[in-house]
C-alpha cells in the first residue's frame, strides 16, 4: 500500500473508533472520568464523539467515491457534522450551580 492508502486506513480507523466510543457513551450512559469532567452530560459527550467520528469516516470514504462532485459533497457534510459537534456539544465542563 502506498502512503495515501495508509493515511486513509488510519483516518478511517480513528473515525470508526470515535463513532463507536460515542455510541458506547450514548448506550451505556457512562463515561470515563476524564471525558465526564470535560462535558456537561454524557449525552453531549456521546454525540460529540459520534458526530466527529462519522464526519471523519465520511471524509475518508468520500475520497474514494466516484465522480468529481462526490468528494466535495462528502467533505462539506463532514465539516457540517464537525461544526454541529463543536457548536452544540463541545466540551465545557460541568456547571456546578448558577448564581
Amino acid at each position: 500500500m502506498d502512503t495515501g492508502t495508509w493515511t486513509l486506513v488510519i483516518g478511517g480507523a480513528i473515525g470508526l473508533a470515535l463513532a463507536l466510543f460515542g455510541v458506547r457513551l450514548l448506550v451505556t450512559g457512562q463515561a470515563p472520568p476524564t471525558t465526564a469532567r470535560a462535558f456537561r452530560t454524557t449525552h453531549d459527550a456521546g454525540l460529540y464523539h459520534l458526530l466527529f467520528g462519522l464526519g471523519l469516516l465520511l471524509l475518508v470514504a468520500g475520497t474514494k467515491l466516484p465522480g468529481s462532485a462526490a468528494p466535495i459533497v462528502s467533505a462539506v457534510i463532514a465539516v457540517a457534522l464537525a461544526g454541529v459537534a463543536m457548536v452544540k456539544y463541545r466540551p465545557r465542563g460541568k456547571t456546578e450551580g448558577k448564581n
